[in-house]
């Protein structure tokens, strides 16, 4: 149990996070929350190989919807051209997809190795593995000194403190809870509306321009998710 845990909180945490946040600085949280769409097919496809969940032609209805909707935000004209094309930065979006790979192998990895253990028992094993796999990694990149400018930012660590009670404190500890008592893909579901959730705090806080379509594809990548595993 111990080494399952630990495995999915290097993988989780320090691999998926460390590529979803660099995906943050590139493309912003919204469309990087977009592309973590494809968490719940991730799942669902490692799900398969591993813990022998099946796939239906519906699911795979599922999944070329959530990718439809995905394209139509990430995919347009720009002004006066008449070629589709990436709207968006190749590497910010790549950096998001390893992220939700990353998220979803270590959600699979969790529900192997947690059995009956208690949820918030195991999301502190998680965190630790990830506390541990972040200072290596940072050793490694020489990285410390970005660090402690870092805490030295009153304001940032407030609101990074509050951020991390909502997130890895609260929401993963949630989210091993309900993958314990229900399948790992309809858990992933639930936790894929993020996408749509966004909207209005990015148009409030960072006073972001969304597009109509965007919209369309957020909601349209989230039904497709919804598909999946219903």
């Amino acid at each position: 149990t111990w080494l399952l845990l630990i495995t999915s909180g290097i993988i989780g945490f320090v691999i998926g996070d460390l590529f979803l946040f660099e995906s943050y600085t590139i493309i912003g949280s919204r469309i990087a929350m977009l592309i973590m769409t494809l968490v719940p097919p991730i799942t669902a496809i490692i799900s398969y190989f591993v813990l022998g969940e099946n796939l239906s032609i519906k699911n795979i209805l599922g999944m070329f919807l959530t990718l439809l909707g995905i394209s139509m935000v990430i995919i347009n004209k720009n002004n006066g051209e008449q070629k589709l094309k990436i709207t968006h930065s190749i590497k910010g979006l790549f950096f998001a997809f390893i992220g939700a790979v990353g998220q979803a192998l270590g959600l699979v990895i969790s529900k192997l190795g947690m059995g009956s253990y208690n949820a918030f028992a195991a999301t502190q094993i998680r965190i630790i593995a990830g506390i541990i796999g972040f200072a290596i990694v940072i050793s490694f990149w020489r990285k410390w000194s970005n660090v402690n400018t870092a805490i030295k930012n009153r304001q940032a660590v407030k609101r990074i403190t509050l951020g991390s009670v909502f997130g890895p404190f609260l929401g993963v500890s949630l989210s091993l809870f309900s993958i314990q008592h229900t399948n790992a893909g309809i858990a992933s579901t639930i936790m894929s509306i993020v996408p749509v959730l966004i909207i209005p705090p990015s148009i409030y806080f960072f006073k972001q321009k969304v597009k109509p379509n965007e919209v369309i594809g957020a909601i349209v990548s989230v039904i497709g998710v919804a598909l999946f595993f219903i």
